[in-house]
This record gives structure tokens, sequence and C-alpha cells, in this order.
């Protein structure tokens, strides 16, 4: 389930790197969106030979759970073989990290996951987006688009963030973490 807001005017921003992440799973499995009844898009194939549905709710951000929900029950997955994909003020741009559980941090759209799953068990691909420079509102900074300087890394690191769900589906967390947790993964930095 990739995180972000429908529309347009919202395909570019921070907050939308959760579609950004879906879209890619979608080329690689060389499928198109299409509606479904559980208020999402959806792409049914496989991702390295796994069957899986890569989904994108066509609610707003803080409502992202009842799509995602009802996506779940008419597949009949249970939230621990649901992988969230977002965006993550707390680490820095080009940074990922694969995760199960813990809180929202004030992520809106996981709390509304965690709200309607009534379980904070499912598994996360972090996708860094950093910290607002200076006094700017957190909110406003996540709805807007990527920086220009970004935007140079930002078909690496959407790449990267695929190959980071492909991983935690073939071969789960420990070896996800182990793999993708080497270091900082922007292209532009060594990794430590």
């Amino acid at each position: 389930m990739g995180l972000g807001n429908p529309g347009p005017e919202y395909e570019g921003n921070r907050h939308n790197a959760g579609f950004m992440v879906a879209d890619e799973l979608a080329s690689r499995m060389g499928g198109r969106f299409k509606a479904h009844k559980s208020r999402a898009e959806i792409v049914e194939g496989r991702l390295s030979g796994v069957p899986v549905v890569v989904a994108k709710p066509r609610s707003y951000m803080n409502l992202s759970g009842g799509p995602a929900k009802a996506l779940a029950d008419f597949y009949k997955i249970d939230p621990a073989h649901l992988v969230a994909v977002h965006d993550e003020l707390d680490i820095p741009y080009g940074a990922l990290r694969a995760k199960l559980g813990g809180g929202d941090n004030g992520h809106n759209g996981l709390r509304s996951l965690t709200k309607s799953f009534a379980t904070k068990d499912y598994l996360r691909v972090r996708f860094g987006i950093g910290r607002p420079p200076g006094r700017q509102d957190p909110a406003d900074f996540v709805l807007r688009d990527f920086a220009t300087a970004e935007r140079k890394d930002l078909p690496f690191l959407v790449d990267r963030a695929a190959d980071v769900v492909e991983s935690l589906i073939t071969s789960g967390l420990e070896v996800t973490q182990n793999t993708f947790h080497a270091g900082d993964l922007n292209p532009a930095k060594p990794p430590r």
C-alpha cells in the first residue's frame, strides 16, 4: 500500500513518496492501476514470483485506513502481510528504512491504518524526506514538491524503495534490514 494523496496537484509532493513507489512496483509488474470497490487503485500480479496486490488509496492520506482495510478484507490479507510505504520526516532524505510496527510519529496515514486494522503490527517502508528547513510547518513541508536538488536523486530512491518492498516480500524483514540499512542510500553520499 503506497500512501499519498490522490490528484495531479499532489503528484510530486513529498507526502506522495508512497504513491511513487507503488507506481514503480506496478511498472515492474507490467500492470496498470484500475479502480477497485475498496476505494483504492490496484494492480494485481507478481513481484519476484510472489502474488501481490499493489494499491494506492483514492482517499486522502488521513483516511488511508478505510480503503486499506476494505482491500485487506476483500483479499483476506492479514495485517502482518501489509507493507505500507510512506514518507518519513524523522529520517534524512535519501535514507530508507524497513520495520515492523511502531508508532505513527504524527503521520496521519499511519494513524489511520493503525486505527482501521486495530494493530500497529504491519510492515513499513519509511522513505526519508528529512525535516523542514528553519521554522517551516511540517504539514506545509510534506505537501510541497521535492526540491530541485532532491529530484535529481528521486528516481534512484524510488527504485531503491521498490527493491526494499520486493525484499520484504521475498526475504523477510531481517534480511531486508541487513541488506538495505547498511548506510545512507543517497547516491550523492558514500555508505557509512
